[in-house]
């Protein structure tokens, strides 16, 4: 097997500068600001996540004992059976807050499959105690996972198993190869390790992780009052935003995170995209032979339009949802991240003023139309976060397929944000919206006042898109969990017609939840989503006529 390279760095760094005292001073300014956002969590929170693990870990101890029982093992190796509940993602990285989820990898023994072992008899396990809720196991995702919550937390709990062991040790090495080598052909098992791995690894490589911390979680911030911290939508998740600030890092050992903050959205500003971002070599092991992310040997990776590279073994292209619609809000964002920074920088030599950095993109001020897709259904608020789940994975592709359909004369904003509307009775509706607009023009020589009217009138084409999304509704209703119940909607509204469900959010500093009876209308809504007599997947359709 290839060794495993001991270098900090990758390549050469642009700046060995650090900080001065006004640096300091503008960190700790930095730092406040994220401490009143709740990006840190208390003490007491901390220790209501241990707990959370910790009473995580005896449930997954019981169930993997009834599984060596079950299995037949004597009882001597049935109280000996032991099984792991590691955590990563933000937690293990150490930049989790106020409110976030917990990730965590389940390790089991050789005997413990996933299809039954995990997904039956530790979902049911799991559904058995008083202390879960919003029990939902993903066995179909690209990393199969169980959602739950437990005792308040949002946990995700991957599952991988290791061959030849009946028990898996307390300080089992999660970073060595041997590990990978005993998962033969599961994909997915790798996919479920890599969380942990990868964690570690951007912990090892980048030079100062403290600084890395406050930094990322600076950036968490951002991305997501800007709306592009969302994976599942097509922009970036946590492990991407980690190794694009990792990268950063690498490139100022030295800088504090007031120095890194304006020195991230710069680089990324130029950067020359689909060059990927790496913090090591990519590397290779013909003996284990896993899939590799690699542009340079494999013809499908050059397609990739954002690629930012996990830098375990083996390594991923953790960006591989961007789209090019995602990419181009993804790229205005940091642009104007940047141009934020250098107005900060010249007003107060950056030790004050970091709030304007983290203001609200104003999604609804910056389209005047939009596509309106709601998820409804008949049961309540729990169905409602199932469905919504699937609808909300479904999106990017009705971005993409409505930027196929207009060759790329109407552009896509999509917002990753629902906003739930209030329940009737048990009638529950969900929202997600996707802003329309037009490429800019380029600057035209003078024109007469009749030339203007003529080339606006030449400029605005009406786009139907009822075949277009018609498909997407197809896509969606394929759903493998689908009941009469579960419906979808699309229509195009105005900005002036936004539902009151939205504008009350939109207008209300807390966000909370305002009633209001009247509802919005539009000239080009869809017909009323009941449900058809027959049971059978309802239809919606959409004519949008941009102006």
């Amino acid at each position: 097997m290839a060794s495993q390279p001991t270098q900090k760095m990758f390549g050469e760094p642009i700046s060995l500068v650090g900080p001065t005292p006004s640096n300091l001073e503008s960190t700790a300014e930095l730092e406040k600001l994220l401490h009143e956002a709740g990006m840190y969590e208390s003490p007491e929170e901390s220790a209501i996540r241990e707990e959370v693990l910790r009473d995580l870990q005896a449930i997954v101890d019981l169930w993997v004992k009834q599984l060596a029982s079950q299995h037949g093992y004597p009882p001597a190796m049935v109280d000996e059976a032991t099984a792991l509940v590691v955590p990563f993602g933000s937690y293990r990285l150490g930049v989790h807050g106020r409110g976030s989820d917990i990730d965590a990898l389940v390790v089991g023994p050789s005997y413990a499959d996933r299809d039954h072992g995990f997904f039956v008899v530790l979902a049911a396990a799991l559904a058995a105690s008083d202390a879960v809720t919003q029990l939902q196991p993903v066995p179909g995702a690209h990393v199969p996972v169980i959602k739950l919550v437990f005792r308040g937390v949002q946990v995700d709990l991957v599952y991988a198993s290791v061959a030849n062991l009946a028990a898996v040790p307390v300080d089992l090495d999660l970073g060595g190869r041997s590990v990978l080598a005993s998962l033969g052909n599961d994909n997915a098992a790798a996919r479920s390790l890599a969380g942990v791995r990868v964690a570690d690894e951007i912990l090892r490589l980048v030079p100062d992780a403290a600084a890395f911390r406050t930094t990322l979680r600076c950036v968490k911030r951002w991305a997501t009052a800007r709306g592009v911290y969302s994976n599942v939508s097509g922009f970036l998740g946590g492990v991407a935003w980690a190794v694009l600030v990792a990268r950063v890092c690498q490139l100022y050992p030295n800088a504090s995170p007031s120095m890194l903050v304006p020195r991230f959205f710069k680089v990324l500003a130029q950067w020359r995209w689909p060059t990927p971002v790496m913090l090591r070599d990519i590397e290779h092991d013909d003996a284990i032979g896993l899939p590799v992310w690699d542009g340079r040997r494999n013809p499908r990776d050059r397609a990739h339009l954002m690629p930012v590279l996990t830098p375990a073994y083996p390594c991923m292209n953790c960006a591989y949802n961007v789209s090019a619609s995602t990419l181009r809000v993804i790229r205005e964002q940091i642009e104007a991240g940047h141009a934020t920074c250098q107005e900060i920088a010249a007003a107060n030599g950056g030790g004050q003023g970091w709030a304007k950095l983290f203001q609200p993109f104003p999604f609804f001020r910056a389209h005047k139309s939009y596509l309106q897709v709601d998820a409804t259904v008949a049961s309540g608020e729990e169905e409602l976060r199932e469905w919504k789940g699937w609808v909300e994975s479904r999106m990017r592709q009705l971005v993409a397929k409505v930027e196929r359909d207009t060759g790329g004369e109407l552009l896509c904003h999509q917002n990753p944000r629902s906003y739930d509307a209030e329940p009737h009775g048990l009638r529950c509706t969900a929202s997600f919206f996707v802003g329309l607009s037009k490429p800019r023009q380029q600057q035209q020589p003078a024109m007469s006042a009749g030339q203007q009217q003529q080339q606006q009138q030449q400029q605005q084409p009406q786009f139907d898109l009822r075949s277009t999304t018609e498909e997407f509704l197809q896509d969606v209703y394929t759903y493998c969990f689908w009941r009469p119940g579960l419906e979808v909607a699309v229509k195009h509204v105005r900005r002036k017609d936004l539902p009151p469900h939205v504008m009350h959010k939109i207008r209300s500093p807390n966000g909370k939840r305002q009633r209001d009876g009247s509802s919005s209308s539009s000239a080009s809504s869809s017909p009323s989503s009941g449900e058809d007599d027959s049971g059978q997947r309802p239809s919606r359709r959409a004519k949008v006529e941009p102006t």
